[in-house]
């Protein structure tokens, strides 16, 4: 069902949270954690810098539950709607990914705060 052979291997993941739309981060799915994340019903992704299967909160606690998924027309790039565990996204200890703003004359400011100390939860 889904084409995997655009992206090599690798196709988008767009993560939104179901109740308020808000988009929470982008990762990517081979066909691996593509078939992790249906038999689970929690977010599995590949991690292009660890070369490695990434179950989502695996570390962290702030897993993804997933509620609904859909599939855009081309079947090369997946929306998943979930319940985000821990309130927290963001690796970096923020509820999305998106917390960055570029404002005008291109100064880029933080426009939400942290939910976690990464520092604590990765013990880093």
């Amino acid at each position: 069902m889904l084409d995997f052979k655009k992206g090599n291997g690798l196709i988008p993941a767009i993560v939104q949270d179901y109740k308020s739309g808000e988009v929470l981060m982008l990762a990517y799915m081979n066909e691996e954690a593509w078939n992790k994340t249906i038999e689970t019903r929690e977010a599995h992704f590949w991690s292009r810098s660890r070369n490695e299967l990434w179950h989502k909160g695996g570390t962290s606690g702030h897993v993804q539950k997933i509620k609904e998924i859909r599939i855009d027309c081309d079947n090369d790039t997946i929306l998943l709607k979930v319940h985000q565990i821990g309130g927290a996204a963001c690796h970096t200890g923020y509820r999305t990914c998106f917390h960055k703003r570029l404002e005008d004359g291109g100064h880029i400011s933080i426009c939400s705060d942290k939910v976690f100390d990464p520092e604590k939860v990765y013990k880093k």
